[in-house]
């Protein structure tokens, strides 16, 4: 762990807040754009973790940041913005994640960062890495809100705007715009951007972040287009604590059963009894095995895990690829076992 001191409170719109820190370490990794920032906060013996993007780009001079959207039950998102205060000290883990952006100042790019709301927070940090970082790429920001009020890092995104006139090109979508065929991305107004935007005879890269819907619609119309997809990357913005209404799952058959397995991890074996209910991080925490978490959602990579032997389902993945998956990656924080005597290493 290490600890961070709040050096400054920034209020922005839409019920979003960007918390300025000092590393009071001085030995903080340095981390990739696009990357996010794991708090832990302790209440009790309870520990609760949350993860928020980096709005700060390690090539840009300035101290690192990360902006949070303010949560109605959130219980760490409500801390932040009402309760803390200049100065108060949080304990963080290093940087993680597998949604970043390498600059390469010798290629030549258009990188493409479509973004919805609190989504653009990641984008940002890539935006103002690919500009520092590079002097031949281009990159369009294709950015969707409700208005430009309610526009998170509007005046700042003019700025850098008006400081690379030719190499940044922003797309603003205003759903409150008077021109309906603009007021919200779709598969032709996407088609054109990418058409209109892109530098000949260079490589594209297409970066995404906002609601799973919004990044669908993206990534099914770059993939018709004819675009790989390991050219779309894609980072999911979710709250632990928006959780469904019992009225709104949907039911399906669950096995209630207790299954043991063996969790291997820094060298050691743990026999754990994993109830249907509970997922293999959750009793390896009770056991107070020091396990790697941080989203406790299926989102983030910090708990990347192989399946030895046995088997597991998911409650939700947006990290492993379909091939990973059958060749036994899971995500432990997500983790359920199938079968009696399942072997789980670590990674």
């Amino acid at each position: 762990m290490y600890k961070f001191e709040i050096a400054e409170i920034i209020h922005q719109p839409n019920e979003n807040v960007t918390l300025i820190f000092n590393d009071l370490s001085g030995s903080y990794p340095k981390p990739k754009a696009g990357q996010f920032l794991t708090l832990s906060f302790t209440f009790g013996e309870r520990e609760v973790r949350r993860s928020y993007s980096f709005s700060s780009s390690p090539h840009v001079n300035e101290p690192l940041a990360i902006t949070v959207k303010r949560v109605d039950n959130g219980e760490i998102s409500r801390l932040l913005h009402h309760k803390s205060r200049v100065g108060d000290v949080v304990e963080v883990l290093e940087p993680q994640g597998l949604f970043f952006y390498e600059p390469a100042p010798e290629r030549l790019r258009t990188i493409f960062l479509f973004a919805a709301g609190v989504g653009v927070t990641p984008l940002y940090a890539m935006l103002k890495t690919a500009l520092m970082a590079e002097t031949k790429s281009k990159v369009v920001l294709v950015y969707s809100n409700g208005s430009p009020e309610r526009t998170l890092f509007f005046n700042e995104l003019h700025a850098w705007q008006a400081q690379f006139p030719d190499r940044l090109e922003i797309v603003w979508i205003f759903s409150n715009t008077k021109n309906l065929l603009n007021a919200r991305l779709n598969r032709e107004y996407l088609l054109r951007i990418v058409q209109q935007h892109r530098l000949a005879e260079s490589e594209a890269l297409f970066f995404t972040c906002g609601p799973v819907f919004y990044m669908d619609l993206v990534r099914f119309t770059l993939l018709g287009l004819g675009v790989p997809d390991h050219d779309i990357r894609k980072e999911t913005f979710h709250f632990p604590e928006e959780e469904e209404d019992d009225d709104e799952r949907e039911e399906e058959e669950v096995d209630t059963t207790a299954y043991n397995v063996v969790l291997r991890f820094q060298g050691q074996a743990y026999p754990l009894t994993i109830p249907y209910n509970k997922t293999v991080l959750d009793v390896g925490l009770e056991q107070r095995i020091k396990l790697p978490y941080s989203c406790k959602s299926g989102m983030c990579s910090t708990c990347i895990s192989q399946c030895v032997s046995g088997s597991v389902r998911m409650d939700y993945n947006e990290v492993l690829t379909d091939r990973e998956v059958e060749n036994g990656r899971c995500l432990i924080c997500v983790a359920h076992p199938l079968e009696e005597g399942t072997v789980i290493d670590v990674l």
